[in-house]
């Protein structure tokens, strides 16, 4: 089952929803909120909104000579971000018929989804994963990326791939914006190393309409590892 809608005039689709607009004709503005609820879900953590972007400015050659080699293509199967308890299956995710961006469907609401026309994680660009923020179906209605907006800058990211390496990352900073600000570029543009950005709703929630905005997590590659080996291993 596959969850989508249309630009600017979001419809309901197997109990979810993905709102947004992008100039290269995805939609990318993810609003992953899952129908079901009585009254409105407890707030989940959210960035602080005065995080500021200039963090994400360009990377200086020097930092690019000194980044670790990326690796070649393998899809992930898990992502781990230890300081906030996350540790689920990731899932390949495609296009809709209309080209929007497909998200797990509400049964899948403690997975995480890949972008697979994306960069696989330690290639080099922009891998981006997604998961729901909520879902009246898990305890306490907490999916995947219910505590991606407590993020912050340093935390670890591990993405286990199918060949057994695992890319980690380290973020760089945590943003919540608005749907109709999403930073198509930033998030799916170009880049000349590996970048990570994970992806949910966020911001202020209205019943029936969902959640207003998403929390993007920006993480950049810092090395690979095989299960099992120590840390002093992990560098490429």
């Amino acid at each position: 089952m596959r969850t989508k809608s249309d630009p600017g005039r979001p419809r309901r689709a197997g109990g979810g929803r993905l709102l947004g607009a992008g100039a290269t004709g995805l939609v990318v503005g993810l609003a992953m909120m899952l129908q079901g609820f009585v009254t409105a879900p407890q707030s989940p953590p959210q960035p602080d909104r005065r995080e500021a972007s200039s963090v994400l400015t360009a990377v200086p050659d020097s930092a690019l000579k000194a980044a670790p080699r990326p690796l070649g293509f393998s899809p992930p199967t898990r992502i781990e971000v230890p300081r906030l308890a996350i540790d689920a299956t990731v899932l390949p995710m495609g296009l809709n018929d209309d080209r929007t961006v497909e998200v797990p469907t509400p049964d899948q609401a403690a997975k995480a989804g890949w972008y697979e026309s994306g960069a696989a994680p330690g290639q080099r660009g922009p891998t981006v994963i997604l998961g729901h923020v909520d879902s009246s179906r898990l305890p306490d209605n907490k999916a995947v990326f219910y505590r991606l907006g407590e993020a912050r800058r340093g935390d670890r990211v591990d993405i286990t791939r199918t060949d057994g390496a695992v890319a980690q990352y380290v973020v760089e900073a945590a943003t919540v914006v608005a749907k109709s600000d999403f930073p198509t570029r930033t998030v799916y543009g170009s880049a000349p190393s590996p970048v990570l950005r994970l992806i949910t709703c966020g911001g202020s929630y209205t019943k029936g309409s969902g959640y207003d905005s998403n929390v993007i997590v920006y993480a950049r590659y810092v090395g690979q590892h095989r299960h099992g080996q120590t840390d002093r291993h992990r560098r490429n």
